[in-house]
């Protein structure tokens, strides 16, 4: 076996990124604290060719080089935008026909692997801070949450790879 170069790999430029069509997943980042996560954030939602990430509260925004350093440039790629309050991203989303899912740990909530996207396609996933998740007042105006299977002493996975499992999972179900 030998490791692929860079440029054996096929993929897209900056330009053609932007051209493609998106899978149609959104992100919100409700006040996450962390560059590194955000910027991992943005890379994840590049490699799954993700429509939109909202970017929301004291969540910081590009250009930032401690988002780059994470990012590697899928800030340049990704379409994101700053939106003040959290819960305001979701009205927005609404507004334009996405149902919306915290990531959280809640009642009622639907674990990952039962979880089915809804049959029009928009679909929007907020993940939230590294200490306190996603809003309460976030949580009361999505239309349902979804949840991680987890079994062993912690209460949660760092944010980015929450979004890492999700998004990949939620990817997989949306093209098959």
């Amino acid at each position: 076996m030998r490791k692929r170069k860079v440029n054996e790999l096929n993929r897209l430029s900056e330009q053609e990124f932007k051209e493609a069509s998106k899978t149609p997943l959104v992100v919100v980042l409700d006040n996450i604290r962390s560059c590194n996560n955000i910027g991992s954030v943005f890379r994840t939602s590049d490699a799954l060719l993700l429509e939109k990430i909202y970017l929301c509260g004291i969540t910081a925004t590009p250009p930032n080089k401690e988002i780059h350093k994470t990012a590697l440039d899928a800030e340049k790629s990704v379409e994101w935008e700053y939106v003040e309050k959290t819960e305001d991203a979701v009205a927005k989303l609404h507004e334009n026909g996405y149902k919306v899912f915290a990531v959280e740990q809640v009642e009622n909530s639907i674990s990952l692997p039962g979880f089915l996207p809804p049959d029009n396609g928009k679909l929007a996933l907020v993940f939230g801070n590294e200490v306190k998740g996603v809003q309460q007042k976030v949580v009361n105006r999505c239309d349902g949450a979804i949840e991680i299977p987890q079994y062993g002493t912690k209460h949660s996975f760092n944010v980015s790879v929450s979004a890492g499992i999700v998004l990949w999972d939620i990817f997989q179900k949306l093209k098959n």
